[in-house]
């Protein structure tokens, strides 16, 4: 397996987080099963090798699509392929939906869209993107698309609370933000949820989950400690949430061995 991320260029640092690669061998007669976790930014997916299928309940398979936009999401999906792959994705800022393609981000919300949605331009990118010689041209394909695209923020109150989010590990005030907004809770919390596709109290449960998880692999403190000074001051609460956007309880997930998951270094 191998797995790569690129930085997007300055231009589209604002609405790109970065650029990942993904390919992989499955052996003949194996079944590769991805389980991607709870997720407050929105993707754009392309599946230049192999096909991968979605795994719902009761293990039944649903085909999904080749290209498209995976949204941002508050619970785990199973994807299996059963031959080799390769997959291009594009992680994208939280707000980025609205900006670049003028579409509410709930539209996307939980849902697995195809790109078709975005009509002759989203078949045209398909097209180039699958038909490209290696990542560095599909690279040059993206960045090109998305540029083009970039129109001026028209709620950068929204931007500057989302950064807020980010920067306190989703520890906040939902009260403080939407008066840092001048707005009312009520306009605030509707505009959010419609740029951000999930309620403002949603995305710091969202924001909080991955930056715990990203700050255990750091640091050399107890898993209980690490959960208190993320604001979890009950442990069913902490596990609750946990097992909700990984799937796993925390000590399962932490021990490395947690089945299907990839954890990308």
């Amino acid at each position: 397996m191998n797995y790569c991320i690129y930085k997007p260029p300055q231009i589209l640092s604002d609405l790109v987080c970065h650029y990942w690669t993904l390919d992989g061998n499955v052996p003949i007669d194996q079944t590769y099963i991805h389980r991607t976790l709870a997720n407050f930014c929105p993707e754009l997916i392309f599946h230049y090798g192999g096909v991968f299928s979605e795994l719902v309940a009761n293990n039944h398979i649903e085909k999904t699509f080749t290209t498209g936009i995976h949204g941002q999401t508050n619970q785990i999906r199973r994807f299996t392929a059963k031959e080799n792959y390769g997959i291009f994705g594009v992680l994208l800022q939280p707000y980025a939906i609205p900006i670049l393609f003028g579409i509410p981000s709930t539209e996307f919300r939980n849902e697995l869209v195809d790109l078709t949605l975005l009509g002759q331009d989203g078949k045209d990118l398909t097209d180039q993107m699958m038909s490209a010689k290696d990542n560095t041209q599909r690279l040059q394909l993206i960045n090109r698309f998305l540029a083009q695209r970039i129109k001026e923020f028209d709620r950068p109150e929204i931007v500057s609370a989302t950064q807020r989010i980010y920067n306190r590990n989703g520890l906040v005030n939902i009260q403080n933000l939407a008066d840092q907004s001048s707005l009312s809770q009520r306009q605030f919390e509707r505009k959010f949820k419609e740029h951000i596709g999930f309620s403002p109290k949603s995305f710091a449960r969202l924001v909080r989950f991955k930056s715990l998880i990203n700050t255990y692999k750091k640091r050399d403190s107890t898993l209980t400690q690490v959960a208190y000074d993320f604001g979890y001051y009950d442990q069913a609460h902490f596990i609750q949430d946990f097992k909700q956007f990984s799937g796993y309880n925390p000590n399962a997930y932490f021990s490395g061995e947690a089945k299907e998951v990839f954890y990308a270094p």
